[in-house]
């Protein structure tokens, strides 16, 4: 049975992290929201996600469907699929150890989106701009390198080897900051250029994912939404700046 992913349509947003972990393991997987006919796209989202017989309904997407167990979250449901496509450590302990980067990445992606609506999503970016242009040059100036040099460390540290962020094998984990380099140059290509030399061992781990015949595949193809202003990483010049 393929597995079901729910996502907003049109954007990659969070839903882009548990996507390349499904395409690099070329999963059976169905984008519901992409898809037209009988439950399917967005409605058939929201539908379940209102849902007044489903007993574990999602809070918010990206979430899961696998048979009758909903998973929500991109951490939490990257934690479950790990194993099951092969992208997670065979020791248990290196599992958590997985999670935790991953957790961080979330808290990372949480702060990328307030560059852009630091003051409430209920308003559009031009209501805030003010706002959010004071926003991103914090980000870009203390928490970018927090981020980076924080995971550029792990990965110098890794006794497994440094071609990975944990383990001595490929995780999601790998394919997530691939990810994170992706939206960053997106929505800031002059802070990113200027610090690009800071973060050797993470620039090399992007390159050799993006290498992976599955991902390069993916990328080629029309399931890989472009970046845009809809989504998590958005650019606008007037936030982005060289540090």
């Amino acid at each position: 049975m393929a597995y079901e992913l729910y996502y907003w349509d049109g954007i990659q947003g969070r839903g882009e992290f548990v996507r390349l972990a499904l395409e690099d393991a070329l999963a059976d997987y169905v984008d519901v929201s992409r898809q037209s006919g009988r439950g399917m796209g967005t409605g058939a989202m929201l539908e379940l996600m209102r849902s007044k017989n489903e007993p574990h309904i999602p809070f918010a997407p990206p979430f899961l469907k696998d048979g009758e167990l909903i998973v929500s979250h991109v951490a939490n449901i990257l934690f479950y699929l790990g194993p099951k496509l092969a992208l997670a450590p065979d020791d248990e302990k290196l599992r958590y150890v997985a999670n935790g980067l991953q957790l961080t990445i979330t808290d990372l992606v949480a702060e990328v989106h307030d560059t852009h609506h630091p003051i409430a999503t209920s308003l559009y970016y031009e209501d805030q701009k003010e706002a959010a242009k004071a926003r991103s040059q914090a980000f870009i100036v203390e928490r970018i390198p927090k981020f980076l040099g924080y995971f550029e460390q792990v990965l110098q540290q890794n006794q497994r080897g440094l071609s990975h962020i944990v383990g001595d094998t490929l995780s999601y984990v790998d394919l997530s900051l691939f990810q994170v380099i992706e939206g960053l140059r997106y929505a800031f290509p002059k802070a990113m250029n200027a610090y690009a030399a800071n973060y050797p061992g993470l620039t090399g781990l992007h390159d050799a994912v993006a290498k992976r015949p599955n991902i390069a595949a993916y990328l080629r193809s029309e399931r890989r939404l472009a970046f845009n202003e809809e989504g998590i990483f958005r650019h606008y010049p007037e936030l982005d700046l060289a540090p």
